[in-house]
């Protein structure tokens, strides 16, 4: 059984129709990354795995379990962790602390709850900004934080919104090689939403899906979507 599966998501604003019919899945310790143009639908689909929106129709399962109709919140505690396109830290909370806030997600008690902040900090090499003030912090550094945070829930699949727009080539370097371990070093699954930095798209994905105008028009690894007439359309035009 795969660990997490989407079936036949669909998202209908209106008379806009933002996801249609969009069906993959995701394996134990699998990166995937979905791609594609602006518009695409890739937060939207974040947005409806999360609970942020409701399908209009579909499934979204997660280790065996349908998650339509629950909360963010029971979503995050069912071991999906979510990052943010915006990154917006606490505010007037230091790096440690809006940590400490994810950790409280599902620990049962303070100790319990510092020692995986600890962990987490270590891990995403921001112990020497732990008394730092979140939201003073540059883009680059906010991004790995939201990270931290959302890591901190102890998730066994994360989403990672847009988690490279905005970092300059060494900072997308470092998110890279983090990414890479979040598989490696913690075996945790990942579901990657990269606009156009098809470098790390290659570089961290097992499989590669793309979305076109909310339709999935290719699947599979990153060098076969790479050489796919569609896609390259999609993104290039004729």
């Amino acid at each position: 059984m795969p660990l997490f599966e989407v079936k036949d998501l669909t998202k209908r604003f209106g008379g806009l129709v933002a996801v249609e019919s969009l069906t993959f899945q995701v394996e134990e310790g699998e990166t995937v990354s979905i791609i594609g143009p602006n518009g695409a639908g890739k937060t939207t689909v974040f947005n409806l795995v999360a609970g942020f929106h409701q399908p209009t129709r579909g499934e979204v399962v997660f280790r065996g379990q349908n998650l339509i109709g629950k909360k963010p919140h029971q979503i995050a505690l069912a071991g999906i962790g979510r990052t943010f396109q915006l990154v917006k830290p606490l505010r007037g909370l230091t790096v440690f602390e809006n940590i400490l806030v994810g950790a409280f997600a599902g620990a049962t008690s303070d100790a319990e709850a510092r020692e995986i902040a600890e962990d987490i900090l270590a891990f995403t090499s921001l112990d020497s900004l732990r008394d730092a003030v979140a939201d003073k912090l540059p883009i680059g550094l906010r991004k790995r934080l939201e990270l931290a945070r959302s890591l901190a829930t102890r998730p066994k699949l994360i989403l990672l919104d847009e988690v490279m727009s905005g970092l300059n080539p060494s900072e997308s370097k470092e998110a890279v090689e983090l990414i890479k371990r979040l598989r490696d070093d913690r075996g945790i699954s990942a579901v990657a939403g990269v606009e156009h930095v098809m470098q790390v798209v290659m570089s961290i994905s097992d499989r590669v899906i793309v979305l076109n105008h909310g339709r999935k028009i290719a699947e599979g690894r990153p060098e076969e979507v790479a050489k796919n007439r569609e896609v390259i359309t999609a993104y290039l035009g004729e």
